[in-house]
């Protein structure tokens, strides 16, 4: 064999003759095939999310970092060779611990950096960008170390980065994790724990080895192989969080990358091997693993395709949910139109009514006045319902407004009284009003919605008593004004005292009393005298033994 000094060292060749390419070859090809490959496998599931191009700088450049510190030990005995690929080793190991940072900056924030991050990055690297092709980087090629001689400044640069680099992902780690929710928590502790880890055995393992070839402690630098081991558990904590949390953006390329990923580590263990039984067992594990991995394929493929269900029919439930609540919004609108709509016929066939009754248009037979006594009857009730309608229609679109004023209580019931009086003698009932305290405050309320409210209870109270009486008490309630209706009719049900301030909710004995309602009555009125600060409720000892409806007024303060 023809020797030389520069392409075909014959000393080289002696020197690399005990070097240990068992585990070079495994601490660089296996980990850096697998690092390209997550990185390939996670850009082109999203090619646009920035922190997938990011992982796949950060994996390439490992590669070309494991790639050319590859050559510098297969080919030392070739000058050449050696002298190229070891040029590259500082400025891509430079560059892998910056783009480390940025990759931890858009991981833990979920965002880009800022320009002036961006400017710091790129100072940092600069340096070593244009030091790489001087004598600073590299002066001479050593025949005897068959290496180049490095330069102490430039080693010491990149020691400088490196260390800082780790300090500063640590710091950040640690403030983002204080800041975090408990779900980020565990997202940030297991990336930083991987990255940390990484960086720093790729690091320390750097500096001991020429520290300690240089010592003479060792013979070589296979201790620096030792760094290269920290990505296996990097990329296994990656595709935990790809899998777990969808860090990335992707789906089922991630459980692909993660399967492939354990299949290179295992498979490439194969080339080493000089034991058969070892032989035998690593295939027997290789194979189920490749097994196990293709049924996590097809298990996370499953999940993903029900999620996927789950979520066109959740987004096709929150799209019909919007459209009732527009519905349910524009409800009450149509209420409140309907109902004015509704109330200038009914208002004049009113008027109209009364007029005929009267006598305005001439005397009217009686056969005839009967029946307009019912036509009038049937459409107060329509006018009520009408009303009640307006009522909930302005209350549930937060329309409804309240003019509050002192109201003196003893003119308040003499309408009342009046208003009532007649009713009651026309069924034969005895309607009578007390006042317990001699001395009433006035009320401080909507005079008009009040006057709806107690005339409502004091209407129903005749319409559901037969036979007997319906008395009207008023008291001092501390600080309320305490109007109660107590009657001898039909009574209340104890399982019916808590519906019947419902929407349309009718006590059971209205259907045989004969009496027409909607139920709406006690809703609009337990609804307006809340909103006035007031009290509104029942009490009844059963059915046919009557009932007692309160309703208690804020008196004015001060």
């Amino acid at each position: 064999m023809a020797y030389n000094l520069v392409t075909n060292i014959e000393s080289c060749y002696v020197y690399i003759k005990d070097a240990p390419f068992g585990l070079i070859y495994y601490s660089h090809i296996p980990t850096g095939i697998a690092a390209l490959s997550i990185g390939l496998f996670v850009f082109y599931s999203n090619r646009k999310f920035l922190l997938n191009k990011l992982l796949f700088l950060f994996s390439l450049t490992f590669f070309f970092w494991s790639f050319a510190d590859l050559v510098t030990w297969t080919y030392s005995y070739n000058s050449v060779y050696t002298m190229f690929a070891w040029s590259l080793l500082g400025v891509t190991n430079v560059l892998l611990f910056v783009v480390s940072l940025y990759f931890t900056y858009v991981f833990l924030d979920r965002r880009d950096v800022t320009s002036s991050l961006k400017l710091i990055f790129g100072a940092l690297l600069l340096p070593a960008i244009v030091i790489t092709p001087t004598y600073f980087n590299l002066g001479e090629f050593s025949n005897i170390d068959c290496s180049p001689i490095e330069g102490d400044y430039f080693n010491y640069y990149q020691y400088f980065i490196n260390g800082l680099v780790v300090i500063w992902i640590v710091f950040l780690s640690f403030r983002r994790y204080r800041l975090a929710g408990k779900e980020l928590k565990k997202q940030i502790m297991l990336f930083s724990f991987g990255m940390n880890f990484f960086l720093m055995l790729f690091l320390l393992a750097g500096v001991l080895a020429p520290y300690l070839y240089g010592l003479g402690v060792v013979n070589d630098y296979r201790i620096e192989s030792m760094g290269m081991f920290g990505m296996p558990i990097f990329l296994g904590l990656l595709a935990y969080l790809i899998v777990r949390y969808q860090a990335f953006n992707v789906k089922i390329i991630a459980t692909q990358a993660l399967v492939v990923t354990l299949a290179i580590l295992i498979g490439s263990q194969l080339f080493f091997i000089r034991s058969q039984i070892n032989f035998i067992l690593t295939s027997i594990t290789f194979l189920l693993s490749v097994l196990f991995g293709i049924l996590l394929i097809r298990s996370v493929k499953n999940e993903i395709r029900r999620k996927e269900e789950l979520q066109i029919v959740t987004d096709k439930l929150a799209a019909a949910n919007v459209e009732l609540k527009r519905l349910d919004q524009s409800k009450p609108e149509f209420i409140s139109i309907a109902s004015h709509q509704l109330r200038t016929p009914l208002t004049a066939i009113k008027g109209f009514v009364s007029l005929l009754l009267e006598g305005s248009y001439g005397k009217v037979p009686a056969p005839i006045t009967d029946v307009l006594d019912k036509i009038y009857t049937a459409n107060d009730r329509i006018v009520h319902l009408v009303e009640d309608l307006l009522n909930i229609s302005r209350m549930e679109s937060g329309r409804l407004k309240y003019e509050y004023a002192e109201v003196n209580i003893p003119e308040f019931l003499d309408e009342l009284r009046d208003t009532f009086a007649i009713v009651a003698k026309k069924k034969g009932l005895e309607l009578t009003f007390e006042t317990v305290t001699d001395s009433i405050k006035p009320a401080w309320v909507d005079r008009q919605k009040a006057f709806e409210v107690v005339s409502n209870l004091i209407d129903n109270a005749l319409k559901y008593t037969a036979a007997g009486s319906v008395r009207v008490r008023t008291e001092d309630a501390s600080g309320f004004i305490r109007i109660s209706v107590t009657d001898t009719g039909v009574g209340i049900d104890s399982d019916m005292m808590s519906a019947l301030f419902q929407k349309f909710s009718r006590g059971k004995e209205s259907g045989k009393m004969h009496v027409s309602g909607t139920g709406l009555g006690l809703y609009v009125g337990k609804s307006m005298i809340e909103a006035q600060g007031g009290h509104i409720g029942v009490t009844s000892e059963g059915t046919g033994k009557g009932s007692t409806f309160f309703v208690e007024l804020p008196v004015k303060q001060g």
